[in-house]
């Protein structure tokens, strides 16, 4: 099957790959807890209840197909801005509790909920005037449901139909979240230690050693600690520049293809230097302005996850820089020279040469091959020092955005986000056997376990 239907694939595919898909992805959604989480979500529910039944005229006597229906909220939503028919498409267990909300508030003549998915959907095709849908992810595009409202829309609706949202677009911000970095890099470093001790116990107590799994250990912990996005509700003055639009996804005409991914979108933050960058931020917004003739809807809504625009449930995904490219951060690496401006190592660059005096790069968001529903983030750091006498070639950085239920991708965004001001769990319980970023400085100076022979 072509690449632009892996998410069709896998809700069409064999028994086997849909329990899989179910059991990575779907199974969150079947809870209530759940559910309650975004029903809660002040802003999203605003937004969507004021886009429908603000614009009335336009559900007034319409067919509506609601993709993703979980609770069944929008589906009640369409009926109440005057819908003549909703079809609820549910692929989850949820569907029997949507049922019982459809019944318990009087609205069964009016929404059906369909236990399916989307993909296959029984009904006639280009019957429907309205698709809504709560599609989005965390950074917009993990879990691939766009996928599925594509699909809904090139199979069922109506020539000049209306989507809604019908654009969402992707932002991407330098921050300064230094003291969350740090505090990565100390559970990091505990982490460590905790390891160095339960190593250093087993050789005393049995004669095995395990200090020999120690680099694959600290590549675990670096990829859990700092390589993959983590969730926060950001504060708009930690933002060192404004947020670079990367792309827009108009719902009317963006392909399947398109919604893979993002291919080397170019950013530009020319007064930051990447020195001060501690973290990028990724987040998006959708609008509800225009139907599918191109007219302005009477009651146009945003539903922006911005730093400014305050809390929803999918906060901002954070992407750490690495701690080498700021100074003063905590176990930093020395730069060319002794840190001093003036300093030179034995190739004549100088401190100040050696990031780039501004934060100037690309942004990619690929989908995983062999896990669909997964992107990572990749970020191409242009050094605009080259021209300089010693510029240097900043690594390109890949960072995991980790999907809500996979064990082995260890989820910094879980289904009940921190708040920014909780703290990561981690276990310490040996921390005190090594101080902070210690594990980091023989990791660097290439530690070799102790002879307790």
């Amino acid at each position: 099957m072509a690449r632009q239907y892996e998410v069709a694939s896998l809700m069409l595919g064999d028994e086997g790959t849909k329990a899989a898909d179910y059991a990575n992805y779907f199974v969150s959604y079947s809870y209530l807890y759940h559910q309650k989480q975004m029903l809660t979500d002040e802003k999203r529910m605003r937004a969507y209840r004021d886009a429908m039944v603000g614009n009335g005229a336009l559900f007034a006597g319409a067919t509506v197909l609601d993709v993703g229906a979980g609770s069944g909220i929008l589906s009640l939503w369409a009926a109440k801005a005057g819908a003549r028919k909703v079809i609820a498409c549910e692929f989850t267990s949820m569907a029997d509790h949507a049922r019982t909300l459809v019944r318990e508030n009087g609205y069964s003549e009016v929404v059906e909920v369909r236990q399916c998915a989307v993909e296959s959907l029984e009904l006639e095709k280009g019957t429907v005037d309205i698709i809504i849908s709560e599609w989005m992810g965390y950074f917009l595009l993990r879990e691939s449901m766009l996928d599925s409202v594509l699909y809904a829309r090139d199979t069922f609706l109506k020539p000049n139909g209306t989507i809604l949202p019908n654009r969402a677009r992707l932002y991407w911000a330098p921050a300064n979240l230094r003291d969350e970095r740090d505090a990565r890099l100390k559970d990091r470093a505990d982490a460590m230690a905790d390891f160095d001790a339960f190593a250093h116990d087993l050789r005393s107590s049995d004669g095995l050693d395990f200090f020999c799994l120690r680099k694959a250990y600290a590549r675990e912990q670096t990829d859990y600690y700092l390589r993959q996005a983590q969730w926060l509700e950001c504060r708009e003055d930690q933002l060192l520049a404004e947020p670079a639009l990367v792309r827009t996804f108009d719902l009317y005409d963006v392909t399947r293809e398109d919604a893979r991914g993002v291919d080397d979108a170019p950013f530009d933050f020319p007064n930051v230097p990447f020195t001060a960058v501690s973290a990028f931020l990724g987040f998006f917004a959708v609008d509800f302005d225009t139907d599918g003739h191109g007219n302005d809807l009477p009651r146009c809504v945003e539903l922006s996850t911005a730093p400014k625009d305050g809390y929803t449930h999918w906060g901002q995904q954070v992407f750490y820089t690495p701690a080498h490219t700021d100074y003063s951060a905590v176990g930093a690496l020395t730069p060319p020279g002794n840190g001093d401006d003036e300093e030179e190592d034995n190739k004549g660059n100088k401190a100040q040469d050696f990031f780039p005096s501004s934060t100037t790069g690309s942004l990619s968001l690929v989908r995983q091959s062999n896990a669909v529903r997964l992107y990572d983030v990749k970020v191409d750091i242009i050094d605009n020092n080259k021209h300089q006498p010693g510029g240097n070639d900043i690594k390109t950085t890949t960072k995991k955005v980790p999907h809500l239920g996979t064990e082995l991708e260890r989820h910094l965004s879980p289904p009940r986000a921190r708040k920014n001001s909780e703290a990561s769990p981690a276990s310490r319980l040996l921390s005190p056997f090594l101080p902070p970023f210690e594990s980091e400085r023989r990791e660097k100076e290439g530690y070799e376990a102790p002879s307790l022979g």
